[in-house]
Order: C-alpha cells, then sequence, then structure tokens
C-alpha cells in the first residue's frame, strides 16, 4: 500500500474531535510511509490531514478541479498538485491514483465519494480496501441506512457491500494493510454480479 486516498469535509463540523483525527490519521499515513491523495483544498478537515502529512515528512498529491481552485482555496506546500477539468475526472483521477480509500466526516460531497467506491466495488470493478473513520460516531446513521437497505431486500445476498469501519485514527493503516493481505482476485465476481441483477 503506497497511497491511501482520504475523503473529508472541507469544513471542520462542530466537534473539535474531527480536525484531531485528521491530523492523527495524516501523522499516521507520513509514520508510515503512506502517500496521501486527497482534493486539494486548503480549507476544513482536508486541510488539516494534508498540512499534517507534509509536517511528518510525507508525500501528498492534490487533485482539484479548475472552478473550485478559488472556492477550496489550494494547498501551495503539497509536492503534486492535478488540476483537472470537472469533478468526473476529478474522482477517477483520485481513483487511478490510490491503494485504499479512508471516508472521514464529512457532507454531501464526502458521502457521494465514499458510496461511489462501494458501488464500483459491489459491481466487482475494484477490490481496493474502503475504510469509514467514524470518530465520535459519525457514521453510525449510514451504516444504520445500509442495514435497512439490507433487512428491506435491496443489498441482496451474494452482493453485499466490503468496507471497514474504524473509530480511532490509529487503526486505520493496519486495517488497511490487513485487508490488502487479504484480498484476491475474484474470478467469480462478474458471474455473480450478471446473476444477482
Amino acid at each position: 500500500m503506497r497511497t491511501v486516498c482520504v475523503y473529508c469535509g472541507s469544513g471542520f463540523g462542530t466537534d473539535p474531535v474531527f480536525e484531531a483525527a485528521a491530523r492523527a490519521l495524516g501523522r499516521h499515513l507520513a509514520e508510515a510511509g503512506i502517500a496521501l491523495v486527497y482534493g486539494g483544498g486548503n480549507v476544513g478537515l482536508m486541510g488539516t490531514v494534508a498540512r499534517a502529512v507534509l509536517d511528518h515528512g510525507g508525500h501528498v498529491t492534490g487533485i482539484i478541479p479548475d472552478f473550485l481552485k478559488s472556492r477550496e482555496r489550494m494547498l501551495d506546500d503539497v509536492q503534486e498538485t492535478v488540476v483537472v477539468s470537472d469533478m468526473h475526472t476529478r474522482k477517477k483521477l483520485m481513483f487511478d491514483r490510490s491503494d485504499a480509500f479512508v471516508a472521514m466526516p464529512g457532507g454531501i460531497g464526502t458521502l457521494e465519494e465514499l458510496v461511489e467506491q462501494m458501488t464500483w466495488s459491489q459491481l466487482g470493478q475494484h477490490a481496493k480496501p474502503i475504510l469509514l473513520l467514524s470518530v465520535a460516531d459519525f457514521w453510525a446513521p449510514f451504516l444504520g441506512l445500509l442495514d435497512h437497505m439490507r433487512r428491506t431486500g435491496f443489498i441482496r445476498e451474494g452482493l453485499d457491500l466490503s468496507y471497514l469501519v474504524a473509530e480511532d485514527p490509529e487503526q486505520v493503516v493496519p486495517m488497511l494493510r490487513a485487508a490488502i493481505r487479504r484480498s484476491e482476485p475474484r474470478p467469480e465476481a462478474e458471474a455473480l454480479i450478471d446473476e444477482k441483477f
């Protein structure tokens, strides 16, 4: 695992523990020699996790669409900034550059990015680990919704979602590394998807 993509808010949220967790996650990534791929902004939790990686000697790649350059104020200190034309290109490049994904607290954009990776994984398009960092139980309502989807038959047996949940930033790197070690190609995935859909 060389790179991890972190999805998180461009704001700080109402609980100071969110910002503290972003700083801790950035430090753990840098100390583990894992580069950060993120949305390129200098604001909120996005800027916090990127600055923490940089402060501890790590490598950061920011990927940002042209129209957000002024709104999210790019972090100029990162080693690599990629400016793209639109959000679709941004998300695809973030996927291509990353070995795993972490979703921290955030808003609708964070949720959308997380759900897209979960969907691609469910459809057999990738097997990269996806981890929800549920600081202060942030992701508990979303996890409850997933349970509701299972109970009502919309997440069907054999097409369940693959994701990890951590409550502490210290758990993230070990959990992702263990997941990558466990992951193997799934040649039966395509046939199963065709059968279930």
